[in-house]
């Protein structure tokens, strides 16, 4: 898979969270359960400051073989108190930009990112939804690097 290295400012992201793993079994679950509930559950209409439109799907504090997933949106200041808040830290990323089914897609290219050898600093990685087109879907994969 070919990525490109970009630098990134920080950014801050507002949604809703879990703790998953690849190695568990409800995994797809609860991702897919946080998707709707900012969807259908019309989270994504509350966020305030949303610097875009872009839906972002963040994988943070990582530890052992867990992780948190975030699916929110980037905004310039976070200001609703019931969602969770979560900071994309400035620095180098490798940059994977992904085209088709959405879901498909992410799965199929991170499922590759796990086999590549990258130095990876599992500090923020997350997806950036450039478009709502379910079957043709452009999708921007970041992964943090050291």
């Amino acid at each position: 898979m070919n990525y490109e290295t970009v630098n990134l400012n920080q950014k801050t992201i507002v949604g809703v969270s879990a703790v998953t793993g690849n190695n568990d079994p409800e995994m797809g679950k609860i991702i897919t359960g946080l998707w709707e509930k900012l969807y259908q559950g019309g989270i994504n209409a509350s966020i305030k400051n949303k610097v875009n439109e872009y839906a972002i799907g963040l994988y943070s504090d990582y530890s052992d073989d867990k992780y948190c997933v975030t699916a929110g949106n980037e905004v310039s200041k976070p200001e609703n108190d019931q969602l969770s808040v979560k900071i994309i830290p400035a620095g180098k990323y490798a940059k994977f930009s992904v085209h088709g089914h959405m879901e498909k897609a992410v799965a199929e290219s991170w499922e590759e990112i796990w086999k590549m050898d990258l130095d990876r600093s599992f500090t923020g990685d997350f997806e950036e939804y450039l478009n709502d087109n379910w079957e043709n879907a452009n999708i921007d994969i970041y992964v943090a690097l050291k």
